[in-house]
């Protein structure tokens, strides 16, 4: 296998947080307007400027919006803005790009802040405002957001969005963006936290614009967005391979073309969509006089795929190349709450890192030697927990980084259930937590000879894995649990139980390396 047997425990994977809610298309804003002349793909967006030069910076704008590059569009919009300084809809789109609706983040003050650049009030903007459908946009924004005083929580404004947004596509029934915003409030309901009947309602809008236009980058991206779980992501190939074509100057879009690539388990596919993204990306940082990115979720998913094609070099060159730039910063993570290591230039090494380190079986003893400045950040300091207490060999150890992986998830559980609007991820993120709790035990009990209470453990971590939504990306539980189950079984010499529950695993992440060759070392085993 991928990782070696050792005691009948498995080799590891890690904990990698496919949080993946902060992506690195997003890029700070800059006063600089960027050039024409990126290919982005096409859309059809009338409004009611009558500047023809003014419009197609709009429409640069919605492609770059509609692709999640939100400070080019930004850029975009403020460039429409100059051009025709009454243009209500460029206001409306800079307003739109302060709202990360699938990552569920969102600054309703700077958004505020622009509705009231193009007029000062709500009542003063609808009088501006010429057409009875930029009338419809705007007041869409301004449930979206909220007043400035007694502002809604954010789960009850984006249902009320939501339902606004509905309404318009039923009054303008053949407007692709409308629909398409309506298809992406659908998702962003959820916060992140796929559910199935609502997330299938919102491909079906996406679907029906993309199959009108093949070249529309908001349709494709949505569309991905729905199906990009291992059950329903054969309905995104298509949508995956026209992105890569039709968008192939945005680094976000190359990217996403990955979140099918890898749900269907096609490694080279996301390795070198995550390469060609990173290429573009770090190009598009360059206009912007930033460096070149060696962390974050492409870099997390580029190194996930070398691992997956068995090139460890590859990967740990990756690896390298990012611990270096990040030590020398000698940058502590932001906040003792953070759950997005993509957000936090730490918190997404050592998420690298633990990937590295599991998914090798802890057989590098350099890399295992490095340290990290996670300071008391709850989610570094999970990972580092849960990779000692997987790769540790003696009882003691393990029971004594269970003792402390505990009284971290308990703090961060106080933490979470203490706001006042928990964050869907957040408590998502806790049952993952209670899932690598079992899978902790199940490897106690095995150091300690106790078998019967390790399968016990481990069969609990797959069935609480298995009530899980999919998440998208790589396994939200690093080390798989159907895939930790089959390798105990193996271990102990169940054959037929190690096959059922390496093909479960299989219907959890295709063709994921360990789980193919965990499958046919059981499936050897009985002379197949």
């Amino acid at each position: 296998m991928a990782a070696p047997l050792r005691n009948g425990l498995i080799a590891l994977t890690i904990f990698t947080c496919s949080l993946a809610l902060a992506h690195d298309g997003e890029h700070p804003a800059d006063e600089d307007p960027i050039k024409f002349g990126r290919v982005l793909g096409k859309l059809t967006f009338p409004t009611s400027t009558e500047s023809t030069e003014a419009q197609a910076a709009f429409e640069q704008g919605m492609l770059l919006l509609h692709l999640f590059e939100y400070s080019f569009a930004e850029a975009e919009f403020q460039r429409a803005q100059i051009l025709d300084p009454d243009f209500a809809m460029a206001y409306w789109g800079e307003a739109m790009v302060h709202n990360h609706s699938i990552w569920d983040n969102q600054d309703p003050d700077k958004a505020r802040a622009v509705l009231n650049k193009y007029a000062p009030t709500r009542v003063e903007r609808a009088a501006k405002i010429s057409t009875a459908r930029e009338k419809d946009f705007f007041e869409s924004l301004e449930i979206l957001y909220g007043p400035s005083e007694g502002r809604a929580p954010k789960a009850v404004r984006y249902r009320g969005y939501q339902r606004f947004l509905g309404e318009m596509a039923n009054r303008y029934p053949d407007d692709h963006e409308i629909r398409l915003f309506y298809a992406l409030a659908i998702m962003a309901t959820h916060a992140g936290v796929r559910n199935i009947p609502d997330y299938m309602e919102s491909v079906a809008l996406s679907q029906s614009v993309f199959y009108a236009n093949r070249e529309h980058p908001g349709a494709a991206h949505y569309l991905i967005h729905g199906v990009d779980d291992p059950i329903h992501a054969p309905l995104g190939l298509e949508a995956a391979r026209a992105l890569y074509k039709m968008a192939p100057d945005a680094g976000h879009s190359l990217h996403m073309t990955s979140h099918i690539f890898n749900a269907l388990g096609m490694w080279d596919d996301v390795v070198t969509a995550n390469i060609n993204a990173k290429r573009v990306s770090n190009a598009m940082r360059a206009e912007r006089g930033r460096p070149p990115s060696t962390v974050g979720h492409v870099n997390f998913w580029l190194l996930y795929g070398l691992l997956q094609q068995g090139r460890q070099s590859a990967a740990k060159v990756l690896l390298t190349t990012a611990y270096e730039a990040t030590s020398a910063s000698r940058e502590p993570p932001k906040e003792k709450m953070i759950l997005d290591p993509d957000n936090d230039r730490v918190g997404s090494m050592v998420q690298m890192w633990t990937r590295y380190m599991l998914e090798t079986g802890g057989n590098d003893a350099e890399v295992a030697k490095w340290q990290f400045n996670v300071s008391d950040a709850f989610d570094p300091n999970l990972n580092l927990l849960y990779v000692k207490a997987m790769l540790a060999q003696e009882p003691a150890d393990i029971k004594k980084h269970l003792v402390k992986f505990r009284e971290l998830k308990a703090e961060l559980r106080m933490a979470v259930m203490a706001q006042p609007e928990p964050v869907p991820f957040n408590l998502l993120y806790l049952d993952r937590l209670d899932v690598i709790e079992q899978q902790l035990q199940a490897v106690l009990a095995r150091a300690n000879d106790d078998g019967d209470a390790a399968l016990e453990y481990a069969r609990e971590a797959s069935h609480l894995e298995g009530e899980m939504p999919f998440s998208f990306g790589p396994p939200f539980i690093d080390y798989p649990s159907a895939q930790q189950l089959g390798e105990l079984e193996f271990g102990f010499g169940n054959y037929e139980a190690a096959i059922a529950a390496f093909r479960e695993q299989m219907q959890r992440t295709r063709r994921k390396t360990q789980t193919v060759e965990g499958l046919a070392l059981a499936e050897g085993a009985l002379g197949r």
